[in-house]
């Protein structure tokens, strides 16, 4: 594992001890240990995580995730902190980072914004920049549902068009920020939103951000 995604699994992995496992997240539907489950399933489970994409394989994916989630949480949260077994994908360092550093990042705020009265994290530059980089690749996918035109800006200008149409809306914030609201996490992104009224209305309630 590499620096971004082991700092953030480390972090994701703490916050769900402390929460316990029948804490809330923003992830609709599921308390700690659910998302704790889906974290192992994703890296040890390849024959289920295929369900994550797919919805053919969705049935399959809930089998799994039922047997994972029973199991002792606290041997969920040891799995996490351990990484991926040798035989999965993501021990491979450069797809660990390409592909954790969100996942982490995003579950990791799941828990702590789920909490009240949460503050968003100070994050360093280049931290942020890395975040922006996923962002920027992946933000047309992201976007791709979504009703509206949408534009991803940060503070300093630089912008990624999520979904080309009228109206436009833009989203300003710093790209940890952005990333959440992308992921689909509009309520609990700090930013500010630009454009035609009901179409920032639209989008704030739409369920197609994110992938």
């Amino acid at each position: 594992m590499s620096t971004f995604a082991k700092r953030e699994r480390l972090l994701f992995a703490d916050l769900l001890e402390t929460a316990g496992p029948t804490a809330p997240t923003l992830c609709e539907g599921w308390l700690t240990r659910d998302l704790a489950a889906h974290v192992v399933v994703r890296e040890r489970r390849a024959d289920a995580a295929g369900g994550i994409l797919v919805k053919q394989l969705a049935p399959r994916l809930d089998r799994v995730m039922a047997e994972f989630a029973a199991k002792p949480y606290e041997e969920l949260i040891q799995l996490i902190r351990t990484g991926p077994p040798r035989f999965s994908p993501f021990s491979l360092k450069q797809l660990d980072e390409a592909s954790n550093t969100v996942e982490f990042y995003v579950h990791a705020e799941d828990v702590r914004r789920a909490a009240p009265e949460w503050t968003p994290r100070a994050l360093d530059p280049v931290f942020q920049d890395a975040l922006w980089s996923r962002l920027e690749r992946t933000a047309r996918l992201m976007g791709r549902g979504v009703p509206t035109g949408l534009v991803l800006r940060r503070p300093d200008g630089q912008t990624a068009v999520a979904h080309k149409g009228t109206p436009v809306v833009t989203v300003t914030g710093e790209p940890s920020e952005l990333l959440m609201f992308a992921c689909g996490r509009q309520s609990a992104a700090v930013v500010e939103l630009a454009g035609d009224e009901n179409a920032i209305a639209e989008l704030h309630e739409t369920k197609q951000l994110g992938i």
